[in-house]
């Protein structure tokens, strides 16, 4: 097996734990429709029950997150928000948009949860996940 085994000689020269980062998204050929940032987005607008706070929030504009949205809606043929009754109350996720959020944070749990016990086979230092955004753990 390639990787590296204690006792080789091969020691990371700083005592600094390098975090794992990971790009993982599903497109088509006509681009991203959905990823991390997305489904940040997402999370973002649940917590706040505003697409306006949400975007601040992820430092970009109201503009560029309701393109995002409408891509990804257009592309998946599902609505991922909903307007709480006028334009003053927000938005909420959608049951698809709330189910769509969740799945995507699963599976990339799941894969970084892999990739870091296969880190630990092959290398020989101690890495660390990256949580951007994450809404908590809920009982």
């Amino acid at each position: 097996m390639v990787g590296f085994q204690n006792g080789n000689g091969c020691q990371p020269m700083t005592e600094k734990i390098p975090t794992m980062r990971m790009h993982l998204w599903l497109e088509t050929e006509d681009g991203l429709y959905f990823g991390l940032g997305r489904a940040i987005l997402l999370a973002k607008i649940q917590e706040h029950g505003s697409l306006r706070r949400a975007a601040e929030e992820l430092g970009m504009s109201y503009r560029a997150a309701w393109g995002k949205i409408k891509k990804t809606e257009e592309i998946l043929g599902i609505k991922l928000i909903a307007q709480n009754g006028s334009k003053k109350e927000g938005y909420q996720l959608s049951e698809a948009g709330k189910t769509f959020m969740e799945s995507y944070f699963l599976w990339f749990e799941e894969v970084e949860r892999d990739a870091l016990l296969k880190a630990e086979k092959l290398l020989p230092w101690a890495i660390t996940s990256y949580r951007p955004g994450r809404p908590p753990e809920s009982d």
